[in-house]
Protein backbone atom coordinates (compact mmCIF):
# COMPACT_ATOMS: atom_id res chain seq x y z
CA UNK A 1 0.00 0.00 0.00
CA UNK A 2 2.79 2.46 0.93
CA UNK A 3 4.58 1.54 -2.28
CA UNK A 4 1.51 2.44 -4.35
CA UNK A 5 1.09 5.74 -2.50
CA UNK A 6 4.74 6.64 -3.20
CA UNK A 7 4.33 5.69 -6.86
CA UNK A 8 1.23 7.89 -7.26
CA UNK A 9 2.88 10.79 -5.41
CA UNK A 10 5.98 10.56 -7.61
CA UNK A 11 3.84 10.33 -10.74
CA UNK A 12 1.83 13.41 -9.71
CA UNK A 13 4.98 15.43 -9.06
CA UNK A 14 6.44 14.39 -12.39
CA UNK A 15 3.30 15.32 -14.31
CA UNK A 16 2.86 18.59 -12.41
CA UNK A 17 6.47 19.64 -12.95
CA UNK A 18 6.85 23.06 -14.59
CA UNK A 19 9.63 21.61 -16.74
CA UNK A 20 6.95 19.64 -18.58
CA UNK A 21 4.87 22.78 -19.24
CA UNK A 22 6.87 24.09 -22.16
CA UNK A 23 5.55 25.32 -25.51
CA UNK A 24 4.85 22.31 -27.68
CA UNK A 25 3.47 21.62 -31.14
CA UNK A 26 1.14 18.67 -31.67
CA UNK A 27 0.98 16.10 -33.11
CA UNK A 28 4.35 14.62 -32.23
CA UNK A 29 4.26 12.43 -35.36
CA UNK A 30 2.90 13.05 -38.86
CA UNK A 31 3.05 11.77 -42.44
CA UNK A 32 5.78 12.91 -44.81
CA UNK A 33 4.44 15.13 -47.58
CA UNK A 34 0.99 15.21 -45.99
CA UNK A 35 -1.27 18.08 -45.02
CA UNK A 36 -1.45 18.42 -41.23
CA UNK A 37 -3.36 20.60 -38.79
CA UNK A 38 -0.92 21.53 -36.03
CA UNK A 39 -1.74 22.89 -32.58
CA UNK A 40 0.81 24.91 -30.63
CA UNK A 41 0.07 24.75 -26.89
CA UNK A 42 1.36 27.73 -24.93
CA UNK A 43 1.23 27.73 -21.12
CA UNK A 44 2.23 30.69 -18.94
CA UNK A 45 4.27 29.19 -16.13
CA UNK A 46 5.62 32.46 -14.70
CA UNK A 47 3.90 35.10 -12.58
CA UNK A 48 3.23 37.55 -15.45
CA UNK A 49 1.13 37.10 -18.61
CA UNK A 50 2.47 35.87 -21.92
CA UNK A 51 2.13 38.70 -24.47
CA UNK A 52 3.34 37.05 -27.67
CA UNK A 53 4.73 33.82 -29.07
CA UNK A 54 6.86 33.46 -32.18
CA UNK A 55 7.11 30.05 -33.84
CA UNK A 56 9.94 29.36 -36.29
CA UNK A 57 8.71 27.23 -39.19
CA UNK A 58 11.07 24.33 -39.99
CA UNK A 59 12.68 24.20 -43.43
CA UNK A 60 10.52 22.47 -46.01
CA UNK A 61 7.22 23.15 -44.21
CA UNK A 62 4.66 25.14 -46.22
CA UNK A 63 2.03 27.01 -44.21
CA UNK A 64 -1.44 26.89 -45.81
CA UNK A 65 -3.52 28.71 -43.19
CA UNK A 66 -3.37 30.17 -39.69
CA UNK A 67 -6.53 30.00 -37.55
CA UNK A 68 -5.92 33.03 -35.33
CA UNK A 69 -4.79 36.52 -36.41
CA UNK A 70 -1.01 36.53 -36.56
CA UNK A 71 1.95 38.27 -38.12
CA UNK A 72 4.12 36.28 -40.50
CA UNK A 73 7.67 36.74 -41.68
CA UNK A 74 8.56 35.47 -45.14
CA UNK A 75 11.81 34.63 -46.86
CA UNK A 76 11.74 34.00 -50.62
CA UNK A 77 7.93 33.82 -50.50
CA UNK A 78 7.83 31.11 -47.78
CA UNK A 79 6.52 31.77 -44.26
CA UNK A 80 9.49 31.24 -41.93
CA UNK A 81 7.89 32.43 -38.68
CA UNK A 82 4.48 33.16 -37.20
CA UNK A 83 3.97 35.57 -34.28
CA UNK A 84 0.76 35.60 -32.28
CA UNK A 85 0.04 38.61 -30.05
CA UNK A 86 -1.88 37.30 -27.06
CA UNK A 87 -2.68 37.66 -23.38
CA UNK A 88 -2.27 34.39 -21.50
CA UNK A 89 -2.59 34.83 -17.74
CA UNK A 90 -0.26 33.05 -15.30
CA UNK A 91 -1.16 29.36 -14.82
CA UNK A 92 -3.31 29.47 -17.97
CA UNK A 93 -2.75 28.05 -21.44
CA UNK A 94 -3.87 28.77 -24.99
CA UNK A 95 -3.85 26.79 -28.23
CA UNK A 96 -2.92 28.22 -31.63
CA UNK A 97 -3.78 26.25 -34.79
CA UNK A 98 -2.33 26.27 -38.27
CA UNK A 99 -2.36 23.99 -41.31
CA UNK A 100 0.80 23.02 -43.17
CA UNK A 101 2.20 20.70 -45.81
CA UNK A 102 5.02 18.57 -44.41
CA UNK A 103 8.37 17.99 -46.13
CA UNK A 104 8.54 14.83 -48.25
CA UNK A 105 11.43 13.20 -46.35
CA UNK A 106 11.49 11.28 -43.08
CA UNK A 107 12.93 13.55 -40.39
CA UNK A 108 12.56 15.00 -36.93
CA UNK A 109 11.29 18.58 -37.30
CA UNK A 110 12.17 21.00 -34.50
CA UNK A 111 9.59 23.73 -33.83
CA UNK A 112 11.55 26.54 -32.16
CA UNK A 113 9.42 28.98 -30.16
CA UNK A 114 10.07 32.31 -28.44
CA UNK A 115 7.66 33.23 -25.62
CA UNK A 116 7.51 36.88 -24.48
CA UNK A 117 6.09 38.11 -21.16
CA UNK A 118 4.47 41.34 -19.91
CA UNK A 119 7.54 42.23 -17.80
CA UNK A 120 9.79 42.32 -20.90
CA UNK A 121 11.44 38.94 -20.31
CA UNK A 122 11.29 36.02 -22.69
CA UNK A 123 11.92 32.29 -22.87
CA UNK A 124 13.35 30.55 -25.92
CA UNK A 125 12.17 26.98 -26.48
CA UNK A 126 14.93 26.06 -28.94
CA UNK A 127 17.20 23.49 -27.30
CA UNK A 128 17.57 19.75 -27.78
CA UNK A 129 15.01 17.37 -26.25
CA UNK A 130 15.34 16.61 -22.52
CA UNK A 131 16.85 20.02 -21.72
CA UNK A 132 15.29 22.84 -19.69
CA UNK A 133 14.13 24.72 -22.81
CA UNK A 134 13.47 22.08 -25.48
CA UNK A 135 12.05 22.76 -28.91
CA UNK A 136 9.00 20.66 -29.71
CA UNK A 137 9.73 17.81 -32.13
CA UNK A 138 7.45 16.27 -34.76
CA UNK A 139 8.68 12.99 -36.24
CA UNK A 140 7.84 12.69 -39.94
CA UNK A 141 7.60 9.28 -41.57
CA UNK A 142 5.69 7.53 -44.34
CA UNK A 143 3.85 5.52 -41.67
CA UNK A 144 3.50 7.70 -38.54
CA UNK A 145 2.62 6.17 -35.17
Amino acid sequence: MKRNARFFAATFLLLASPAMAHVRVLPFSSKTGGQQTYTMKVPTEVKVPTTSVELEIPAGVSIISIADPAETRKLDGRIVSITWKTDIAPDQSRDFNFVAINPKTDQDMAWKAHQHYADGTSRDWVDAPKTKSPASITKLSANPD
